[in-house]
């Protein structure tokens, strides 16, 4: 690798870590543990994340509810995000899916028709609680990507959800830098990562579940669609496989609205507060303003 690629990934390495390390202790302090099986916490959660007694004001009438990625959990993907929202006056809410028994903590590995499932249960039981009509979703990777989609084209999920906001997402499918093409290629790797975290092997490029989810149209009716994407993602590639196409679509990149934004796969989704700011304008276009670089700090 050249020497001023080097030093880019370097620095961009380096800004994530100063922003994680600023912002965890933010997290730790407003976040309590989550009961698996109720999905309410034994403890006050001062932020307002996850809380159920919360009821939608009228300037936001829809709860919204965050889907992780893969590889992650309710509360590592979104000690940025969740608290950021409950700012602004929505009821916001997070589950765990796709949890495997030898990896607990850590979800989005189960078959993507299986986590859509426990999704459509989740936005049940966040309907019933806050008396809402409909939610909002935003979702990182898998989480605003392929699980959603399969929810609104397969499970019923569209009359339940106004606008669904994917960062990062793997729409798709992936060539994950190479490296799906890659397994494709090698007998036997498929079948086992299958075995192993088939939510993984859902997204590959090419895979069963994503000739099945992309015979569908991208988008369904009545739904109101944001893809926010960065240049520089090493997961969901070629990272223009994340744009969706047809009514109610915008798609973002987010380089576009500040260039100097190096946020690759994972901070766009857990740390990025430029990414944010769009993330609420989508939430509530009538209110939107500029998301510029400046946006990392408002």
């Amino acid at each position: 690798m050249p020497p001023h690629k080097r030093s880019f990934r370097a620095l961009a390495c380096t800004v994530s870590a100063l922003a994680l390390a600023m912002t965890a202790g933010t997290a730790s302090a407003s976040a309590a543990p989550v009961d698996a099986k109720t999905g309410k916490s034994g403890k006050t959660v001062t932020s307002g994340w996850n809380n159920w007694s919360c009821k939608p004001s009228a300037a936001h009438s829809n709860p919204v509810v965050l889907a992780h990625g893969t590889w992650e959990n309710r509360w590592d993907n979104w000690f940025v995000l969740a608290p950021y929202l409950v700012k602004r006056g929505y009821c916001v809410y997070s589950l765990d899916y796709g949890q495997l028994p030898y990896t607990p903590g850590i979800g989005g590995q189960a078959s993507i028709p299986e986590s859509a499932g426990e999704l459509s249960a989740y936005v049940d039981k966040v309907l019933e609680s806050t008396g809402a009509k409909k939610v909002d979703i935003v979702g990182h990777s898998q989480g605003g990507g392929a699980l959603p989609r399969y929810y609104l084209n397969f499970l019923d999920g569209a009359a339940k959800v106004d606008k669904l906001v994917g960062i990062a997402p793997s729409n798709h499918g992936t060539t994950a830098s190479g490296l799906g093409t890659l397994a494709r290629m090698i007998p036997g790797v498929s079948t086992g990562l299958s075995l192993v975290a088939p939510g993984v092997e859902d997204q590959i490029t090419g895979s069963e579940f994503m000739k099945k989810l992309n015979s569908k149209p991208d988008t369904v009716p009545g739904v109101k669609y944001t893809v926010l994407a960065t240049k520089y993602d090493e997961v969901v590639t070629p990272y223009k496989t994340q744009f969706l196409s047809g009514p109610n679509v915008r798609n973002v990149e987010l380089q576009k609205l500040c260039k100097w934004d190096i946020s690759e796969h994972v901070a766009i989704g857990t740390i990025d507060r430029v990414a944010f700011h769009e993330v609420a304008n989508a939430l509530d276009p009538a209110h939107a303003t500029p998301t510029t670089c400046a946006s990392a700090v408002s």
